[in-house]
C-alpha cells in the first residue's frame, strides 16, 4: 500500500530535520504564550481592583436608571435603554415581567453577582442589569476571520524573513555538493556579512586551499611520472639486451615482467591524472564501437573464447578512440582474469542506448563481487581482498581508469552482480 503524502510521521520527519520549520514553530508558540501570558496578567491585574473602584459609580449609575424607568418599571423606557446602552435589563415583579435577551444566561444576572447590580423598587419590582450586545458582537465572525488572518500574515511574513535569513545555508550546502565533486570553479555566494557568510567566506578559502593541494599533488604525481620514463626505458633496453642465456633466461624474464608492469602503472598514473582533470581534452572522432571491440578481442591473447553479443547498424559516435581503447582493454582484461576459471567465457554485449547513444556491457562468469564492494570498486587504487594478490591483478587503477573515460565522454559506468559473475557497464551518449 503507497503512503499518502503528509502523513504525521512524514510531518514529524521534515520538522526535526528542518531548522526553518523549527524557527517558524518556536516564533508562533512563543507569540502565543506571550499573548496568553499578557491576557491573563492583565485579566487577573483588573479582575482584582476594578470591582472595589467601580463598584461606587455603578451602583449610582443604576440608581438613575432605574429611576430613568419608573414605577412601576416602563417597558417601553427599558427597551430605548437596551437599545442605546450596551446593557441588558431583566424586570421582574408584580405588574412588569420582561427580559431584554430572554435567550441568555448571563452570568451577570442574579444574586450571584452581587446585590449592586440589582435593584429593588418600590412597588416590589426587582430590577437586573448586565451586559447587552457589545459593538464587536454585532458582527460575531468578522473579529475572529481578521485575527485568524493576521495571525496567519503574521506566520508568512515571519517564514519569509527565516527563509531569507537561512537562505545562505542552502547556498553553504549546495556549494560543498560542489566541492565534493570536485568542481572548485564557482565558490559560494557572499549574500551578507554576519556569521553565515563568514562560514560561506571560510568554507570557500577552505575549498580553495584543497583546490591548490590537489592540483600541487597533481603537478607533483605526472612530473614524477614523467621523470621514471626515461630511466625505466632505459633499463628495459639495458635487460633486453642482456646475453640471452639458459641459466639467466628466468630472472631475465622476471626483471621485463616487472619493468613492464612498472611502465603500465606510470602510464595508467598519468592517464588517471590527466583525464581527472577539469579540462581534460578528447581527440573525438567518429569510431565505430563494434568493430574497435572485435579488433581489441581478437588482439588479445585470450580473447579466442569471449562471446560477442554486438549489435547491427549501430551508429558510430564521436569519441576518443584511444581512451576508449583503454576502456575496452580493461574491461576484458578484468573479465577474462576473474572468469578464468568459470564454466562460462566471458560475454561483451553492446546495444542502443537512450537518445543515440550506446550501452558496452562486459561480464564475466566468475565468483563475483561482495555487495559491500561494489560501489568501491571504482575508486583509485581499490582492490577487493580476493584481488591482493600479484598473480591476480595490479594496483587497483584500471576500473578507475575505466571510469574517467565514460565520464569524460559524458556517459557513466556501472557495476553489479550479475549472479554469478560481475557485469560492468558503460554507458556513452551520442552526438
Amino acid at each position: 500500500m503507497r503512503r499518502r503524502h503528509g502523513t504525521p510521521r512524514q510531518w514529524g520527519h521534515r520538522w526535526r530535520h528542518s531548522l526553518r520549520l523549527r524557527l517558524i514553530t518556536v516564533f508562533v508558540l512563543l507569540a502565543m504564550a506571550m499573548a496568553a501570558v499578557f491576557l491573563g496578567g492583565m485579566q487577573r491585574a483588573f479582575s482584582s481592583g476594578w470591582r472595589e473602584a467601580a463598584q461606587p459609580l455603578v451602583a449610582d449609575y443604576m440608581d438613575r436608571l432605574v429611576a430613568e424607568l419608573g414605577t412601576p418599571p416602563d417597558v417601553a423606557r427599558a427597551e430605548a435603554m437596551v437599545t442605546r446602552l450596551p446593557i441588558s435589563i431583566r424586570i421582574q415583579g408584580p405588574q412588569v415581567n420582561w427580559d431584554s435577551h430572554p435567550q441568555r444566561r448571563q452570568r451577570g444576572f442574579g444574586p450571584r453577582s452581587g446585590d449592586w447590580l440589582t435593584r429593588s423598587t418600590a412597588d416590589g419590582h426587582r430590577v437586573s442589569f448586565g451586559l447587552g450586545t457589545l459593538p464587536w458582537q454585532r458582527e460575531p465572525h468578522g473579529i475572529g476571520w481578521i485575527t485568524l488572518a493576521l495571525l496567519l500574515g503574521l506566520i508568512v511574513l515571519a517564514y519569509v524573513y527565516v527563509r531569507r535569513l537561512l537562505r545562505p545555508l542552502d547556498d553553504i550546502r549546495a556549494g560543498a555538493e560542489r566541492f565534493g565533486r570536485g568542481a572548485f570553479d564557482q565558490p559560494i555566494p557572499l549574500r551578507r556579512r554576519d556569521e553565515l557568510g563568514d562560514l560561506a567566506q571560510r568554507i570557500n578559502t577552505m575549498a580553495h586551499d584543497i583546490q591548490a593541494m590537489l592540483d600541487a599533488k597533481r603537478a607533483l604525481l605526472l612530473a614524477l611520472s614523467h621523470e621514471l620514463r626515461s630511466p625505466l626505458t632505459r633499463a628495459r633496453l639495458n635487460a633486453e639486451l642482456l646475453p640471452a642465456t639458459p641459466e639467466g633466461e628466468t630472472e631475465r624474464a622476471a626483471l621485463l615482467r616487472d619493468l613492464a608492469e612498472m611502465r603500465d602503472l606510470i602510464s595508467d598514473l598519468l592517464e588517471s591524472e590527466r583525464l581527472a582533470s577539469p579540462h581534460a581534452a578528447l581527440q573525438r572522432e567518429p569510431v565505430d564501437l563494434a568493430a574497435l571491440v572485435r579488433e581489441l578481442v581478437a588482439e588479445h591473447p585470450g580473447g579466442g573464447h569471449v562471446v560477442l553479443e554486438l549489435a547491427e547498424k549501430l551508429p558510430a559516435l564521436p569519441l576518443d578512440r584511444l581512451r576508449i581503447r583503454l576502456l575496452v582493454r580493461n574491461l576484458l582484461d578484468n573479465a577474462l582474469r576473474y572468469g578464468a576459471e568459470a564454466a562460462e567465457p566471458p560475454h561483451i554485449a553492446l546495444r542502443a542506448a537512450g537518445q543515440g547513444g550506446l550501452e558496452l556491457e562486459v561480464r564475466d562468469f566468475g565468483p563475483g563481487v561482495d555487495p559491500e564492494q561494489l560501489e568501491r570498486l571504482t575508486e583509485p587504487f581499490y582492490r577487493t581482498d580476493s584481488a591482493r594478490q600479484r598473480a591476480t591483478g595490479g594496483v587497483g587503477l584500471g576500473m578507475y581508469l575505466c571510469r574517467l573515460v565514460a565520464e569524460a565522454h559524458g556517459g557513466t559506468l556501472r557495476v553489479r552482480n550479475a549472479q554469478p559473475g560481475l557485469a560492468v557497464s558503460a554507458v556513452l551518449p551520442g552526438a
